[in-house]
């Protein structure tokens, strides 16, 4: 008898694991889709990344913005745009004071470790920013070793330039990382190359500015809390708007349209 009921709490054991690894749903056993229907609103945290999320006559638009507002349509819902600090975006997720972050986000093994993430739906990669001026000096890893970087802390960029052994100081965003090498108080930085397309070069804001070495290529994704079932229900979209032409044509609107990824 008690050899059974041995085996029975073992089994009651590696069920609730399966259950909790599984993402069975959040701690007061909602799951996530329930839990955004009931309040009516999904809330996805953002940075300004222009062309993914950027502000214009006071609302957020871009790509991401746009897909993020079609999605939460879908669910019946109401998007609702949170400016986060990108180093915090893990925790922001699980206090619950955002449901998702959808700010071409890089599908690193620290983010899927860490979130339940969407399918890729972009390429991309990092790119260094200088001044156009000196940018012929600057073509190689080797050749940027030297320079004065800046990158948004917790970001991609700040991933490539730790593997690469490069030190660097820290800045709450891409924008404000542009903004400093523009000033002369950096020599570089590292961004996102669909926000270099987007902000830098001629007919831009920062028509001073050029990139020269790519650091390595990636992928973007949706990332929610661990377990979430509002990934599937994603994927489930991605393949929708895809299939039908309203993804491209919203890519489209942004320039982005090159970097897409079937789904």
């Amino acid at each position: 008898m008690k050899t059974i009921m041995k085996r029975i709490a073992l089994l009651l054991v590696f069920a609730m694991a399966a259950c909790i690894f599984a993402g069975c749903g959040n701690k007061d056993g909602v799951s996530d889709a329930a839990y955004v229907k009931d309040k009516g609103t999904l809330v996805v945290g953002i940075t300004d990344f222009a062309p993914m999320d950027y502000l214009e006559n006071g609302k957020w638009i871009g790509f991401d913005a746009d897909m993020a507002e079609a999605f939460a349509a879908s669910l019946g819902v109401k998007a609702e745009f949170v400016e986060i600090v990108w180093e915090t975006k893990t925790m922001e997720l699980n206090d619950k004071n955002i449901d998702c972050v959808w700010n071409g986000m890089t599908l690193t093994d620290a983010v899927k470790n860490a979130m339940e993430t969407s399918n890729a739906y972009c390429n991309n990669a990092q790119v260094v920013v200088v001044k156009r001026e000196v940018a012929a000096q600057y073509d190689s890893v080797d050749s940027i070793r030297d320079l004065r970087f800046v990158v948004e802390a917790g970001s991609a960029g700040a991933e490539e330039l730790d593997a690469l052994g490069i030190p660097y100081i820290e800045a709450d965003s891409q924008a404000d990382a542009l903004m400093e090498v523009a000033a002369g108080t950096s020599d570089a930085c590292v961004i996102d190359l669909l926000m270099a397309g987007a902000m830098i070069g001629e007919g831009t804001s920062y028509a001073e500015l050029t990139y020269t070495v790519a650091l390595n290529s990636e992928e973007y994704g949706v990332g929610f809390r661990k377990g979430s079932d509002l990934a599937a229900k994603l994927n489930e979209f991605f393949a929708a708007a895809y299939k039908d032409g309203s993804m491209l044509e919203i890519a489209e609107k942004y320039g982005v349209q090159a970097s897409l990824i079937a789904q």
